[in-house]
């Protein structure tokens, strides 16, 4: 008695279990703030990159006969400090590499703001760790100097060698400086400038979305403040005056919008073998067969010598042997108007994640698959 109410209270758990994610895959799709789908046009962050040289490094810096333009750099920032160095002279230099540093200036930055840079090695250098980066120049992508870069390196990786073994945990030939930029220029930026216009982006092109954006954004007004220009820009009619403007940025930031569902889409990524599907995916009834062909090759070395008081020479032959295997492949129907149906029905195939792609591109081409295919 036990037993049987031990199975009949395990089934019904088991079927409340996909009654509720029954529920879930059928619950709508959730409103989210604009903040999250869409931005203000121009409020973006702006990359910066600079060449600059790290010393002060245990021996692991760069070696100036592979690098030369370590030991150009050098030459030239010593110049501009008043050290005068002869030409022709050898530098062997270990404690010196070169270096690229990237930061985002974000936007709004002022004068005076730090930001976190990210430094690597551009030459032979084994480890950055322990170094101090010299003063450099970070530009934008009009060649103009925004911010300057100088610091002492925080390197996550470590490592170690000895007697011709070596060990190493993660890289050692990049690192960051928290902090280690001050910015010497603001990128000019206003809002509104155009007659008091303007223009929310969305992350992603949907017409449906932006429609959806433009009710909401003149219900919550009151009035027709907001105008699609396409599946992906809106016109604001903005306030003249800055805090107002301020204000009614954030208003509209925080307005609650439901996006519509995103496309079927299957993306592969054809580097790692991953398959990612969203729930939008769906079968149609076909029929695959798949199977493996597979080449096996074993060579092996025999010894050929011979006879006592012969002339001829011992000699190494291989002994190659090559077998080919087909397995057995049976035509199995697929079909899932669910996303979970779809996973079983392609788990039911059998094969492995790069097979699975060729499978999922052939019953695209069939019109079996109803979703656009991605490779990345």
């Amino acid at each position: 008695m036990r037993l049987n109410g031990y199975r009949s209270t395990k089934t019904w758990l088991t079927q409340l279990g996909v009654l509720l994610l029954m529920c879930l895959m059928a619950f709508p799709a959730h409103a989210e703030r604009i903040r999250e789908l869409a931005s203000f046009a121009g409020v973006r962050d702006n990359q910066l990159v600079g060449y600059g040289l790290v010393v002060g490094l245990d021996s692991t810096g760069d070696q100036t006969t592979q690098a030369p333009f370590t030991s150009q750099s050098l030459t030239n920032m010593l110049s501009q400090l008043g050290v005068t160095i002869p030409a022709g002279t050898n530098l062997q230099l270990r404690n010196v590499a070169a270096v690229m540093v990237t930061a985002d200036l974000p936007p709004f930055a002022r004068p005076g703001q730090r930001l976190d840079i990210v430094v690597s090695s551009i030459a032979n250098a084994r480890s950055l760790r322990g170094g101090t980066l010299l003063m450099t120049p970070l530009k934008g992508a009009d060649g103009d100097t925004y911010a300057i870069a100088q610091g002492n390196m925080l390197v996550g990786g470590a490592g170690a060698q000895a007697g011709g073994s070596s060990v190493q945990i993660n890289q050692q030939a990049s690192g960051r400086i928290p902090n280690g930029a001050l910015v010497e220029r603001e990128v000019p930026l206003n809002l509104g400038s155009n007659g008091g216009v303007l223009e929310l982006q969305l992350n992603n092109s949907d017409f449906g979305t932006v429609q959806r954006m433009v009710t909401a954004i003149n219900n919550e007004f009151g009035q027709s403040v907001a105008y699609a220009r396409n599946g992906r820009v809106i016109a604001l009619d903005g306030p003249a005056d800055d805090n107002a403007r301020v204000n009614f940025m954030a208003r509209v930031e925080n307005v609650q919008v439901t996006p519509m569902d995103a496309p079927a889409r299957v993306v592969l990524n054809s580097r790692t073998g991953s398959v990612v599907m969203n729930s939008a995916v769906t079968l149609r009834q076909a029929a695959v067969a798949h199977g493996s062909l597979s080449i096996m090759i074993d060579t092996r070395f025999g010894v050929s010598q011979p006879a006592p008081f012969g002339e001829g020479e011992t000699v190494v032959v291989p002994d190659t042997d090559i077998e080919i295997e087909q397995q057995e492949a049976f035509l199995q129907i697929v079909e899932g108007a669910q996303l979970n149906e779809v996973v079983n029905a392609l788990n039911a195939l059998g094969a492995t994640p790069q097979d699975l792609m060729s499978i999922l591109e052939a019953l695209r081409a069939s019109g079996s698959l109803r979703a656009e295919l991605e490779v990345i």
